[in-house]
């Protein structure tokens, strides 16, 4: 879940709070708060950052799934010598197992 502060610098990125127990009712604004951002605002910003994360988990497990670039490097160099598609192949292995949504 995206906390609060992040909430809070995603909608100004310039805020200056502090938050306890990551609880909208608890933030304290050292800048006074000069934009009255609500809390309203803030957890509606919350569930927008935590649905492009989401959204983007597919990403994520794909980056740890790929062969190292060291690794995909040698591939490339193989296959333009061997006239193969391993690297090709081994991403395509990927995309497919970890499809976008």
């Amino acid at each position: 879940m995206t906390d609060i502060v992040h909430s809070i610098v995603a909608i100004k990125s310039d805020a200056q709070v502090s938050v306890d127990n990551d609880d909208v009712n608890q933030v304290t604004w050292h800048d006074g708060n000069p934009t009255n951002i609500t809390n309203q605002q803030i957890l509606d910003k919350q569930v927008e950052l935590q649905t492009e994360y989401d959204a983007k988990a597919y990403q994520r497990v794909r980056e740890k799934a790929y062969p190292s670039w060291q690794d995909q490097m040698d591939m490339m160099w193989h296959d333009k010598q061997d006239d193969t598609t391993t690297w090709e192949d081994a991403v395509q292995a990927v995309k497919d197992a970890h499809p976008k949504p």
